[in-house]
């Protein structure tokens, strides 16, 4: 009789032991998803509005962010005010002092690398953050880091020289976006890690190729890819191109289009 209730106490202790194990295993799950859920939900919202070729309104978490705004007043019709503005570069589809001075508020911050500073005028100018390539600031969960844009091509290097412009890292609650400026295919572009949301140019003569485009960002496989700045002067680049060599690498990253120029003659 012993031995029975031995034995019986045995198999309901290695069966309380499982039980509890599984009820553990199952908690340990649910946490995970939680936390997964959790994480997910903290990544900052981001919606973009393009305005035409290299200038867009965009929102990242609570923040409006505008991207070389040129094109006047009215081109911004609308749109809400910018809290942040990033300039890149010194040729006219990237700055248009009258537009710039015309949208950015009295508290409006302005992020742009010296070239762009020294042309500025007025009292605009106390409104700039002067950053230079590498360089990086942050302020209330933002961080925006200045990316080295320029061309390699011996007969393009007169368009864009190393050091004068900036392409941008900006992050927000782990989600970052870069925007590349007129850049070609550089290595500082390459060595990008988990970026969420790259907007890359690729026209001719100033910039690089479709097929170069592409091929440089297979290298660093953003999760999304916006083409963006692709007029040059043979008119437009063939972004279906670029979408077809980016989707048959199979790096996982989504080709987005977005409608760069409203108002092309069709």
């Amino acid at each position: 009789m012993k031995k029975l209730v031995l034995t019986a106490l045995v198999v309901t202790a290695l069966f309380s032991c499982k039980n509890e194990a599984k009820n553990q295993e199952e908690a340990t799950t649910e946490n995970e998803e939680m936390a997964m859920t959790e994480e997910s939900e903290m990544e900052a919202a981001f919606d973009i509005t393009p305005i035409e070729h290299a200038t867009a309104v965009f929102t990242l978490g609570d923040a409006v962010f505008y991207i070389d705004p040129v094109g006047g007043a009215e081109a911004f019709e609308g749109q809400p005010a910018p809290q942040y503005i990033l300039l890149t570069d010194i040729h006219g589809d990237h700055l248009n002092q009258a537009t710039l001075k015309a949208v950015a508020k009295p508290d409006t911050k302005i992020f742009a690398p010296q070239a762009v500073f020294d042309q500025l005028e007025g009292p605009i100018r106390s409104q700039v953050t002067v950053m230079n390539n590498d360089d990086t600031q942050s302020w209330d969960g933002y961080t925006l880091t200045a990316i080295p844009m320029y061309n390699l091509r011996e007969e393009a290097k007169q368009f864009h020289v190393k050091g004068r412009g900036n392409g941008y890292v900006l992050e927000k609650d782990g989600t970052r976006i870069y925007l590349s400026g007129d850049t070609e295919d550089i290595p500082e572009m390459r060595n990008l890690e988990d970026i969420d949301k790259a907007f890359v140019c690729m026209n001719l003569p100033y910039t690089m190729t479709v097929e170069s485009a592409a091929d440089g960002v297979i290298a660093f496989a953003p999760d999304e890819v916006y083409p963006y700045h692709f007029r040059g002067q043979g008119g437009l680049s063939d972004t279906d191109t670029f979408k077809s060599i980016v989707d048959s690498a199979n790096v996982g990253t989504e080709v987005i289009m977005l409608d760069w120029y409203p108002n092309k003659s069709e």
